[in-house]
């Protein structure tokens, strides 16, 4: 939508540059028409509007999400390494629980479900909410249904998108369970 918007007003400037010269190629060798709103006399009197064509706009380079990039330059957050430590415990899922290694771009390390997990953090990192929500922990004082989800516990140690992260996450709430939910397959879908 910005990227259509953006090259819709690229492309409005250069047809309003183009009009105008050729809609005052008729009045010259003449001053033009006096504007009613130009004064007649007084001390600004003198000054006439410069009727002439438009100065062309300098092409600068377009930010990456209008040239067709994905809007990251070079060593910006689409470059940025992930990598992550996830600890699991008392999922009471075999195999979940351990402590695995996951690595982005490539997909590496021990995670059991490497490339569905990076692709879930590629998904989250490509919304500014997604960027700004993931691993941020429940807010202090939020009210959360009071559903026990079981005594599954995880911690998330690492960088993601180049970003520090550090957090754990329990079903200790509904706060809680919506959160490991949508970490999921990050953290093991325990449901």
């Amino acid at each position: 939508m910005l990227r259509r918007l953006a090259l819709t007003a690229v492309v409005s400037l250069a047809a309003l540059a183009a009009a105008v010269p050729a809609s005052t190629a008729t009045a010259s060798g003449s001053l033009g028409p006096t504007p009613a709103a130009v004064p007649t006399s007084g001390p600004l009197a003198a000054a006439r509007p410069a009727l002439g064509p438009l100065p062309m706009p300098m092409p600068l380079p377009l930010p990456g999400f209008l040239d067709g990039g994905d809007g990251a330059g070079p060593g910006e957050a689409g470059e940025a390494p992930t990598r992550l430590t996830v600890s699991v415990e008392n999922t009471g899922v075999a195999g979940a629980d351990g402590t695995f290694e996951l690595e982005c771009g490539p997909t590496g390390g021990s995670h059991p479900r490497g490339q569905a997990a990076c692709d879930r953090l590629a998904e989250a990192g490509a919304t500014r909410a997604g960027r700004q929500e993931l691993f941020r922990p429940t807010p202090e004082g939020t009210m959360c249904t009071m559903i026990h989800g079981g005594d599954a516990f995880a911690r998330i140690v690492g960088t993601w998108e180049g970003r520090a992260v550090d957090t754990t996450a329990s079903r200790r709430d509904g706060c809680e369970i919506a959160r490991w939910n949508s970490l999921v397959p990050v953290l093991p879908d325990v449901r």
